[in-house]
């Protein structure tokens, strides 16, 4: 039975203005270097013209024998910062613009309409390459709303997850056509941060076969939720994994919502690979056990420790998590080899005739 892939490295967090971060190909002979296998690919124009990724199969057989160069495949295309502006509450308006061509500020009608553009290019991008996944965010209409204070007025939440399911739905229908399952990442900010609101939003979008889930464990130690209880529940939907640490130290002055402290001072904080509270040995072993086949992918975020050290320590902590499934049970050694007669005797049941 084939185990997990990987080990892999999410390149957001990497991606800079100087050698070797400032290309695909430097960031790729960076990544091999390490021990990394494959490379989660940003959709910045730096690293890959998406829309022609999304034209020509050619341009897409070529990016991937650059990377094999260096000993790395793509794992999948990123349009987190894509698919938060299919849904942006009007508070965020401003900040959120950042995430968009500066011809398109001040326009978030424009900006919403090139967003879900991008991410439908990135499905079939995806497909070009050969990729069978795709990480995103959902973006949010009822995040300023998450703590019922003031009292929510009836309605709120089931429309703004309503209107969700209106905007991803088509989205969903080219990942569909193309073959790619759409995985979002569940995460404060989006409206999908947690189980309850996976399932408004799966239900919202008709349970659609391509709405499927970016298991990232360290978004759930910082809202306290039970990562593997998690995986029980909705194995079935996980098509990604972000390998990232986390801890939560509550105190009397601090708790999950942070107090608008900084990284270093907030309880709940990203840690790098085996620094933090996350429990990997579980989590390997229950998607293991509910037969993931996707890539672990580092993604590197530490409130304390430099990123080249991260990456660097990320490629043998993944390899050595991952659990290549026995093909045997282990007892196979006692197998008494009784056979159905002898087995109906045990029973003390009499032969039984075909």
């Amino acid at each position: 039975m084939k185990a997990m892939k990987g080990p892999a490295i999410f390149l957001a967090q990497f991606l800079g203005d100087s050698a070797p971060f400032d290309t695909l190909d430097g960031l790729a002979e960076w990544a091999g270097a390490l021990g990394y296998v494959g490379v989660q690919i940003p959709c910045d124009p730096r690293l890959i013209d998406l829309k022609l990724a999304a034209e020509s199969k050619a341009y897409c057989d070529d990016l991937r024998g650059r990377l094999a160069k260096f000993g790395v495949e793509p794992t999948e295309l990123s349009t987190h910062l894509q698919g938060q502006l299919v849904a942006v509450h009007p508070a965020y308006d401003q900040l959120f613009d950042g995430f968009a061509p500066a011809a398109l500020h001040g326009k978030p009608a424009e900006r919403q309409a090139w967003a879900v553009d991008q991410v439908k290019l990135a499905a079939r991008a995806s497909a070009n390459l050969g990729l069978n996944a795709h990480a995103t965010f959902s973006g949010a209409l009822a995040w300023p709303y998450v703590y019922p204070w003031p009292q929510r007025p009836a309605g709120l939440v089931e429309e703004a997850f309503a209107e969700l399911g209106r905007r991803w739905t088509p989205i969903l229908d080219v990942f569909e056509e193309a073959g790619v399952d759409c995985a979002y990442e569940i995460h404060p900010g989006e409206d999908i941060h947690d189980g309850a609101t996976w399932e408004r939003f799966l239900e919202a979008v008709g349970n659609h076969p391509r709405a499927r889930i970016l298991f990232d464990p360290s978004h759930y130690v910082l809202q306290q939720l039970d990562y593997l209880d998690f995986i029980d529940r909705y194995h079935d939907r996980i098509s990604c994994f972000h390998v990232k640490d986390a801890e939560f130290n509550p105190t009397g002055r601090t708790g999950v919502y942070g107090g608008y402290e900084s990284w270093v001072n907030r309880a709940g904080r990203f840690r790098s690979l085996g620094d933090g509270q996350v429990d990997f040995v579980g989590i390997f072993s229950k998607l293991a056990q509910y037969g993931y086949r996707g890539w672990a992918v580092l993604e590197w975020e530490c409130a304390l420790k430099r990123s080249e050290d991260g990456a660097r320590e990320g490629a043998p902590f993944i390899r050595d998590h991952i659990i290549h499934v026995t093909d045997r049970p282990f007892d196979d050694f006692a197998a008494s080899g009784v056979d159905r007669a002898a087995i109906r005797a045990l029973l003390g049941l009499s032969p039984q005739r075909d």
